[in-house]
């Protein structure tokens, strides 16, 4: 699935609530993403390590994939380990004229489907 996108944006949350996004371009190794490091989102791992990657439609009126899990980061400048957890394909039900759901996909809604 993750193949179907080019680029995702790393969302981690500073310890005042405030949300920091990253872009990043993750690679699959045995199940886990590893992504470039950033020193901001691994301090901000190192207090919470729950983690989203949004991965943008790859095409206008597309799917955006959201993967949830959480993320690791050795040191500041190490890369960051993502192991996801749930996953979902969204895009709002205006957008049902755009292209179909990747092909790893089958059954998808007009709104969003869990993977």
């Amino acid at each position: 699935m993750v193949a179907d996108y080019s680029a995702a944006y790393l969302l981690t949350t500073r310890a005042d609530g405030r949300v920091k996004a990253v872009s990043a371009e993750p690679a699959v190794t045995d199940g886990v993403l590893i992504l470039q490091p950033s020193k901001g989102s691994a301090a901000n791992l190192a207090g919470n390590p729950r983690a989203t990657l949004l991965f943008p439609p790859p095409a206008p009126k597309g799917y955006t994939l959201l993967v949830d899990g959480v993320a690791t980061a050795d040191a500041p400048e190490a890369e960051i380990r993502f192991t996801p957890h749930t996953a979902v394909l969204h895009r709002p039900a205006r957008h049902a004229d755009g292209p179909p759901a990747p092909d790893t996909v089958t059954g998808c809604a007009n709104d969003c489907t869990p993977l």
